[in-house]
């Protein structure tokens, strides 16, 4: 999905106060195998293997745009919590944009051998991994998910779950006019 994937990195750094280092995870590179309802379903729990186990990553789902500047987010970072999400009342979204410790000891059971594994990581999107006292919320402005969270108008981070705003039957989708200007400006 290059046009979201597009649009979305656009809408990162136009609004960055910060230097940005972004990196799609092409499922061809990475030591794994496992599927699951898309392609890259279980490819996002490698991040803190990627990151060699260093500082603060944060993974997206492709189908989002930023609204504000993402250092806003990394400034929620706190060191106590090996993982934080927006912890919405779509239990399946908190693993759509997730903000990682990656240094932290817990995460250390992330490598691409464990993800890989469904015997040993059974449901990561509930990051059973984790105790739960070591997941950290993120406010729910910067996950609002289209089509499932009631409607506002202050989303930093707006998730077109549904669907990208591109497609014709999604015309007029809450936050339709922010994508497709985004879009445009890219152009």
């Amino acid at each position: 999905q290059p046009v979201g994937y597009n649009v979305l990195q656009f809408s990162l750094l136009q609004r960055a106060s910060r230097p940005l280092s972004i990196t799609p995870l092409v499922l061809d590179s990475l030591p794994m195998q496992r599927r699951g309802l898309t392609p890259f379903t279980y490819s996002r729990f490698l991040v803190p293997w990627l990151c060699n186990y260093q500082g603060w990553a944060l993974f997206m789902d492709l189908d989002m745009l930023v609204r504000a500047d993402i250092a806003e987010l990394f400034d929620f970072a706190d060191p106590q919590y090996a993982v934080m999400v927006a912890k919405t009342t779509q239990r399946f979204e908190w693993t759509s944009s997730i903000l990682f410790n990656c240094g932290h000891a817990d995460n250390a059971a992330l490598t691409p051998q464990f993800v890989d594994d469904p015997q040993q990581c059974r449901d990561p999107h509930h990051l059973d991994w984790l105790d739960p006292s070591v997941v950290g919320d993120l406010p729910l402005q910067w996950i609002h998910t289209v089509g499932y969270d009631e409607p506002r108008s202050d989303a930093k981070l707006v998730h077109y779950t549904q669907g990208l705003p591109c497609h014709p039957q999604l015309r007029g989708c809450e936050y339709y006019d922010a994508w497709m200007t985004e879009q445009q400006q890219m152009s």
